[in-house]
């Protein structure tokens, strides 16, 4: 058995999947070592898998055996059950030169970025990627990627979201024929036993340590990354020690504008589409008792109008609750997705191949999918849920194709929000920043 295809992890015993007489060999020659599911420390209980301190996300177990509840769904994890971690010999990638397959070329703008990212693989430091929706960001990491491919470099892309590891997986397989993969989410069936490249979501790199050389945070921004805290550290304790550590988003919420304002991390701004067209700039629609009028299976005039000028052309129709969606399903007869639809991807699919003609959907589809030739609805755009950067990133559906760059984008609303118009404001600066840079 190829022992490099376990470095780097830190799993359960059961996840290791070795007989026992090769699990306690390897443990006796310390290529394998225990580390405690739960530790205390100065009156405070830790997973150490998950980072969790919270008391609420621990539970007791009969014999009041302490459990973290919070990472549970990857494999229960007490005091009487350990993880172990690869303490052998370091999995040595064979380089690979040339291995983009990928014919296209980067826009000048692209380049920039481009260099940037490879510099920061040669350096072993960080950056931040800012580039508007549709910029073209996972064609920028290519030259990344084949650089660290030559050099024998193992490379991670976490995102928070399975529906972009959906999406990326197959396109860098189609771009990067030749070296190995795997694609890491929830429900994925795949391994990974030692690949160049790992597409992953965010809470997978919990599985991880020391293993990666560059890890590449798309979406950045997104949920549940900007919010749980043990994820950062998730994919901090998955880099090696000497590492490169690159982030890209549209839309970098305080901690990293921070950051770059202080000069603390390298960034490079992409303010202009690959395509070189403005941003579709949002409309807004005031609808008065809006809300009221949906919960009761009314469709307001504004919106039956919106939906009536769409002949022709697919749209979207974004929903802040799970709740909402469903009404809006009976009333329109319109399929709907959420991130615990059991038919998600089928349904994504279906749209993505013309199939089906419009979508209702929660924030689910907010970012990291590209559907060509399509419109856009927020239906109460002023609930909380729609924040600036998820505003942003939802405009940021429309207008993709360069054979379609235009579209509608439009928010119906009761109360207008800061958050609706900081989003239109970063869509107008962004045009203009754009306009100077061509």
């Amino acid at each position: 058995m190829d022992a490099n295809q376990f470095s780097g992890k830190l799993l359960l015993k059961h996840e290791w999947n070795l007989d026992d007489e090769l699990f306690e060999l390897w443990l006796q020659k310390k290529w394998i070592q225990e580390v405690p599911g739960i530790v205390r420390k100065f009156g405070v209980t830790m997973c150490q898998r998950c980072f969790n301190t919270e008391k609420k996300y621990f539970g007791l177990m009969p014999g009041d055996i302490t459990y973290c509840r919070k990472c549970v769904a990857m494999g229960r994890l007490s005091e009487r059950e350990p993880l172990y971690r690869w303490s052998g010999p370091e999995n040595e990638l064979e380089p690979i030169p040339n291995s983009c397959a990928w014919e296209g070329k980067l826009t000048p703008l692209q380049e920039e970025a481009a260099h940037a990212i490879v510099r920061t693989i040669q350096t072993k430091k960080r950056l931040l990627i800012s580039a508007v929706c549709g910029a073209g960001k996972t064609e920028m990491l290519y030259k990344g990627i084949e650089y660290a491919a030559e050099h024998g470099l193992r490379l991670c892309i976490a995102t928070p979201r399975q529906d972009v590891v959906r999406e990326l997986a197959p396109r860098l397989r189609r771009d990067f024929p030749s070296l190995t993969s795997a694609a890491l989410y929830g429900d994925s069936t795949e391994r990974d036993h030692g690949a160049h490249l790992v597409i992953a979501t965010t809470h997978q790199m919990l599985r991880y340590q020391n293993a990666f050389d560059v890890i590449i945070v798309d979406e950045v921004d997104a949920f549940p990354f900007h919010k749980d805290r043990s994820l950062p550290k998730a994919v901090n304790r998955a880099l090696k020690p000497k590492h490169a550590l690159i982030y890209l988003t549209a839309t970098p919420r305080f901690n990293l504008k921070l950051q770059t304002a202080l000069k603390l991390i390298p960034t490079v701004s992409i303010p202009m589409r690959y395509h070189e067209h403005p941003l579709p700039v949002p409309t807004f629609k005031r609808v008065h008792q809006l809300e009221k009028q949906l919960q009761a299976y009314e469709l307001p005039k504004l919106i039956l109008d919106w939906i009536e000028e769409r002949k022709g052309r697919r749209f979207l129709l974004f929903t802040p609750t799970i709740e909402l969606a469903q009404t809006l399903s009976q009333s329109l007869s319109i399929p709907y997705v959420h991130s615990e639809s059991p038919d998600r991807k089928e349904l994504v699919m279906k749209f993505r191949t013309h199939q089906l003609n419009a979508l209702i959907t929660t924030t689910i589809l907010e970012r990291g999918v590209t559907f060509p030739s399509i419109d856009v609805a927020v239906l109460l755009a002023d609930h909380h849920v729609f924040d600036e950067a998820a505003l942003v990133q939802i405009a940021g559906r429309v207008g993709r194709s360069a054979d379609d760059p235009t579209g509608d984008i439009t928010f119906f609303y009761e109360q207008k929000t800061n958050a609706m118009v900081a989003a239109r404001q970063y869509t107008r600066i962004k045009n203009k920043e754009a306009q100077r840079k061509r």
